[in-house]
């Protein structure tokens, strides 16, 4: 609920992804609505021993303490327990100094698809201060990484700069996926997940669990909070779904991120000066590729090669939506449209290349979510509004196709009603978030009595790993408290500078009379967008 956006990581635990497999996720990225917020590069994970009931060792390369890795076996169908079983994998980091407490925090990740244990890197950074006294578990929900994947490939997709988007059919390719799964694709919603959850907990023996959830998490977070609430110390909401809150009404979301970015500019004396007419730029662009797709000859952002580029109005909006969950990347935003209106679209297609394969996101898995939790409880309303900008629209139209072909029994009416707790309970909002915006953190706390919601000025999707919530989650973790908890440090400001060009960015001034336009080394002055992000 979209890998904040730009920081997941890729692990290898499992097989590498071809270029097919790159491209695939890359055309169904309309599917994908919220994705988590974390991301690297890929990882690799050895285990002494073959995963199963009983705990084995394990290495997650990046990390250098050896992990506790296994698995647990469930009813695929929890209505036939001598049905058919998988495997749920699960990871425990454990604490570095042992409290001696029979707790732990358990972190959810987002998508809905994406794998907890391919993120155990960026978790790990960001949880090191509850690391110091609770162990972190890492559990891939049923249908995500290990646990019996529902990912599907699809074909003909060889070069994903050059295909016209259009010519996709997804009520065909959604066929053709779910004839390619092993799966009962109509257990694998959140509620099945939770038990799993539960069965996981109960066979490590903690008798408590903090959670932290982020993005579509926080959903599954919410839901342990309802129905097991007797096991749960703290929780922490990081870029909140509320349960009232269908994630197709992402479309609001993402038309208000871009419209702050267009403000940031305009308020911005020298991206304001360097890019003048940034929405008449956008709306230009905008215009002519919805009434046909742009053809040209460029340099392929990933191997420099010269290749077709066939710039649809999908993948340029898709781009730039993927390029708002990253601050970093957020800031090549201003100089993307405008070179783009300029006919050059080279900035884009470095955009577009990070988000072929950085989602990480389980496509089947998503679908049985979204098409039972979500696209179901569409009320005529909301579909009018959702349809009103363009990535709602889109997005209606995809799910349209999809959902017919995955058949998913729709949850129950009280799945959607708010949550009532008085767990201690953190909500984390950025205000810069394209996916899960402020006013749904608040939708949120409607029944919760021990609860504070914290709205991060300048973060985006993810707001632990872009600030100092991570420090406010330990706080939560080791005084079971809300109260005290004082987040003025969100305050702080971390705003990146915009890029005036492909390779200089401007320093924010100090005052208003100060403008400057410099970057800390000449070497840097040398890099492309791309690869000064990766520096």
């Amino acid at each position: 609920m979209h890998h904040g956006m730009y920081s997941q990581l890729r692990a290898g635990v499992c097989p590498t992804l071809t270029r097919r497999k790159k491209v695939a996720i890359a055309v169904a990225i309309w599917a994908a609505l919220l994705l988590p917020s974390v991301h690297s590069q890929p990882l690799t994970l050895s285990t002494t021993t073959s995963a199963s009931s009983t705990a084995s060792s394990c290495y997650v390369d990046g990390l250098s303490e050896q992990m506790n890795c296994g698995a647990v076996s469930v009813p695929e169908n929890y209505a036939k327990p001598d049905g058919k079983q998988i495997q749920i994998h699960y990871v425990v980091m454990p604490a570095i100094k042992s409290s001696g407490k029979s707790e732990a925090l358990l972190a959810i990740a987002g998508g809905p698809g994406q794998s907890a244990i391919e993120n155990a890197q960026g978790f790990d950074k960001m949880l090191t201060k509850v690391r110091q006294t609770r162990d972190v578990i890492l559990i891939d929900q049923r249908g995500t990484g290990q646990s019996n994947q529902l990912q599907c490939i699809g074909d003909g997709f060889d070069n994903a700069l050059a295909i016209n988007e259009s010519d996709f059919d997804t009520r065909v390719e959604t066929q053709k996926c779910l004839a390619e799964l092993d799966a009962d694709v109509t257990q694998y919603g959140s509620l099945p997940a939770l038990k799993d959850f539960e069965a996981v907990r109960a066979h490590l023996g903690y008798q408590k669990l903090h959670l932290y959830g982020v993005s579509y998490g926080t959903r599954m977070a919410q839901l342990y909070m309802r129905h097991y609430p007797e096991h749960l110390a703290t929780v922490t909401l990081d870029g909140v779904v509320p349960m009232q809150q269908s994630v197709l009404a992402i479309g609001d979301a993402i038309a208000r991120a871009f419209e702050l970015v267009i403000q940031d500019c305009s308020n911005n004396a020298l991206c304001h000066k360097q890019f003048p007419q940034l929405a008449a730029d956008l709306e230009k662009v905008d215009g002519e590729l919805a009434e046909a797709p742009k053809i040209s000859t460029i340099a392929d952002p990933t191997t420099g090669e010269a290749t077709q580029l066939t710039m649809t109005r999908s993948k340029f909006k898709g781009a730039l939506r993927m390029a708002l969950y990253s601050p970093s990347v957020r800031a090549l935003i201003p100089h993307a449209i405008h070179q783009a209106a300029k006919g050059n679209f080279q900035p884009i297609t470095g955009l577009y290349a990070m988000s072929m394969d950085s989602t990480g996101i389980a496509m089947g898995m998503h679908a049985s979510v979204v098409c039972g939790e979500d696209w179901q409880r569409l009320t005529p309303e909301l579909r009018a509004t959702t349809a009103a900008n363009y990535f709602g629209k889109e997005m209606l139209k995809t799910f349209e196709q999809s959902c017919a072909v995955w058949n998913m029994p729709a949850v129950d009416d009280s799945f959607s009603q708010a949550i009532a707790s008085d767990i201690p309970t953190l909500l984390l909002s950025g205000e810069l978030d394209p996916a899960t915006p402020p006013s749904w953190g608040e939708m949120a706390m409607e029944k919760l009595t021990n609860a504070k919601h914290f709205i991060a000025p300048y973060a985006t999707h993810g707001v632990a790993y872009q600030s100092c919530g991570n420090n406010l989650i330990a706080e939560l973790v080791e005084k079971g408290a809300v109260t005290d908890i004082d987040a003025e440090c969100l305050s702080k400001d971390t705003r990146r500078n915009f890029y005036l060009n492909a390779s200089t960015v401007e320093a924010i001034p100090a005052n208003a009379n100060e403008q400057k336009t410099t970057l800390s080394a000449d070497a840097d002055k040398a890099l492309s967008p791309q690869q000064a992000l990766n520096k």
